[in-house]
């Protein structure tokens, strides 16, 4: 378990420019991405009686949409190192929404993440018609789940998760929790798996809080997305692909949890280095 506290953060005042800016880009926003979703739904109608589980074309529309969604919204982009060719998840640093555009835009992933996400208004219509993978935090539910990512996996989905379990205020990254590398040591997987760790880094703006992209604690979704969109003067983000690594090549989970945290850790340059 992590001892963060998160603090508060002062919301920006938002003047009569941010809020034209606001308006304009929401707007074009939700045109491109419900546009987007359009496309995928009807591409899937095509797509699931041809390819099953597979999904050859869908993903593209995702990344075309959260490509274009970043640029509407101002930031600078940058991708480093080279998404992975070999079968097998990413995992990476969790610092809010606005990760689901950084990463989308990098790769065609397929999200991990817990199941509320779901019932969540207008989000989880879009995580559900992306094939986000849902999962329940009822150790009831354990085995069920992971044979769930097991299929995913097998299938040829990259699936991404988040090993912190919490979103953060983007200037640190919490201890890797083990329980979801369990599912790349089960029924053979480990023998043909690689998992490639990526640092997703968030560039305020000059002058700005540096954790003025993150999403924490109780902070509300529409207020935060207001205050990204109203930004005149947009910071960047910045995705880095490590080398992936074999599964086989660590004895346990917790080895390879380890591993992935160290070396995003290491590679973030605005973290706050937690003790041990």
């Amino acid at each position: 378990m992590s001892d963060w506290q998160p603090s508060a953060m002062r919301p920006p005042r938002i003047g009569p420019l941010g809020w034209a800016l606001a308006i304009l880009r929401g707007l074009a926003l939700a045109m491109v991405t419900y546009g987007g979703l359009l496309v995928l739904l009807l591409l899937r109608l095509v797509e699931r009686p041809l390819c099953g589980l597979s999904r050859p074309f869908t993903p593209w529309v995702t990344q075309f949409v959260c490509r274009s969604g970043l640029f509407i919204m101002g930031f600078s982009y940058r991708r480093r190192g080279v998404p992975m060719r070999e079968q097998g998840a990413i995992v990476a640093n969790h610092a809010g929404w606005l990760d689901i555009f950084s990463l989308n835009a990098a790769d065609r992933v397929y999200f991990v993440s817990k199941d509320e996400v779901a019932r969540w208004p207008g989000i989880g219509i879009l995580a559900r018609a992306t094939g986000t993978l849902f999962i329940a935090r009822r150790s009831t539910e354990a085995r069920r789940q992971q044979e769930m990512m097991e299929m995913r996996l097998r299938a040829g989905h990259r699936l991404l998760f988040f090993p912190e379990g919490t979103s953060t205020d983007t200037i640190r990254v919490l201890p890797f929790k083990t329980s979801l590398f369990q599912a790349f040591y089960s029924h053979g997987l480990d023998r043909v798996m690689f998992i490639q760790p990526v640092t997703v880094v968030y560039h305020a703006p000059p002058g700005r809080d540096p954790r003025c992209y993150g999403w924490w604690g109780e902070m509300s979704f529409a207020s935060h997305l207001l205050a990204v969109l109203a930004t005149v003067r947009q910071g960047g983000v910045e995705v880095i692909f490590h080398p992936p690594v074999p599964v086989d090549g660590f004895a346990d989970r917790k080895q390879l949890a380890l591993y992935c945290e160290r070396v995003i850790r290491t590679a973030h340059p605005l973290v706050d280095a937690l003790p041990g």
